[in-house]
């Protein structure tokens, strides 16, 4: 039998080091980044912290309903201060309603995905590679990540035909699969797609992307009224928010933000609604205000859509989110942006009937 040669030009890679999130991290040990390690203090504090969510929440789950009918303002302080990473995935399915969705709906998710059959198919298997490529979960080519991840676009492009399969799409999904099972998973975004606790959020995957359009026009005039010299440099610079904002919404911040702030603020947004990703665009452009008003074209649409460090620390840039007072402002413009497009859609209804057959 013949000896396995042995090449020393082979080189075996190290194994990756992750974050305590799972993505893969680049060495870095500037002070800053070693003044970050965690202390015994921080530790203590986020021991403590745990205890009162477990506490709140019961076994399970069991006593959330009661305690945020007790105590709602109590609730609402502590999840804008963050979730315990450990309780993330169970207090995400409370909030947002896909807990009872799936106790409604036993064996669904199943025959969603081994006995039918999407038309979407293909196209979310192009798409997987490309969602969270850097986490460990999801680098393995038709590994168990890629696999669930798959399982649940599938599914729900079979549960909800007409909104289908669209890109961003895994990116939600993504995120719900680090924290949760395929079918917890798959009836979060069943939740939040159909609207089982605030507004539905599947116009934005629609064609036409109509509640993009919508969110976009409102996201506008709240920036130009609470930053008119911002609005006046990017009316002169023909900057427009679809150049930097669209995909705020329709990843919910999933997509190119560090992935501690996108947590903290899905943890929001699944209790308060999409209040919070208007609240963090404005908070964002806020935080950088003085420096996007003097940019030229070019290095204003970079710097929109690569943000300092500092503007991406949760305990700066949320404080100041929370400060924008929006609910009701959002409400008027919603309606106006209603009237406008009903007006439109009637004109060009007019004008396809004045067309000679």
């Amino acid at each position: 039998m013949e000896k396995r040669r042995t090449d020393e030009s082979v080189q075996v890679s190290a194994p990756v080091k992750v974050d305590r999130f799972g993505f893969a991290k680049h060495e870095n040990n500037s002070p800053e980044k070693l003044a970050k390690s965690k202390s015994a203090f921080e530790y203590q504090r986020e021991e403590r912290k745990l205890r009162k969510w477990r506490k709140m929440i019961g076994v399970g789950g069991s006593d959330w309903k009661h305690y945020v009918r007790r105590k709602p303002n109590v609730v609402k302080r502590r999840i804008r201060k963050g979730i315990p990473d450990r309780l993330r995935g169970l207090v995400w399915q409370l909030i947002s309603g896909s807990r009872d969705l799936l106790l409604m709906n036993p064996g669904v998710y199943e025959q969603l995905v081994i006995y039918e059959t999407s038309a979407s198919e293909l196209d979310i298997i192009r798409d997987i590679s490309r969602t969270f490529p850097s986490h460990v979960f999801y680098q393995q080519r038709h590994g168990p990540g890629q696999r669930s991840l798959y399982n649940v676009l599938k599914a729900y492009s079979v549960y909800d035909r007409e909104v289908g399969y669209v890109q961003g799409m895994g990116f939600l999904a993504g995120l719900l699969l680090l924290y949760m099972s395929e079918e917890d998973a798959f009836w979060l975004l069943v939740a939040l797609l159909k609207g089982a606790v605030h507004a539905p959020m599947e116009g934005l995957y629609l064609e036409g992307l109509p509640l993009v359009q919508q969110y976009l026009f409102q996201f506008d005039l709240l920036m130009r009224e609470y930053m008119p010299k911002l609005g006046e440099h990017f009316t002169q610079e023909t900057i427009n928010p679809s150049m930097y904002g669209s995909q705020w919404f329709i990843t919910v911040f999933s997509y190119s933000f560090p992935f501690p702030l996108a947590l903290r603020i899905w943890d929001v947004f699944l209790y308060e609604g999409v209040k919070i990703v208007f609240k963090v665009g404005l908070a964002l452009l806020k935080y950088c205000h003085d420096d996007l008003v003097n940019l030229p074209f070019e290095k204003l649409i970079h710097a929109l859509r690569n943000f300092p460090d500092d503007a991406m620390d949760p305990d700066k840039l949320l404080p100041l989110a929370y400060s924008f007072k929006v609910s009701k402002r959002l409400e008027e413009l919603k309606q106006e942006y209603e009237k406008k497009n009903g007006k439109l859609a009637a004109s060009k209804a007019k004008q396809k009937q004045k067309q000679p057959a």
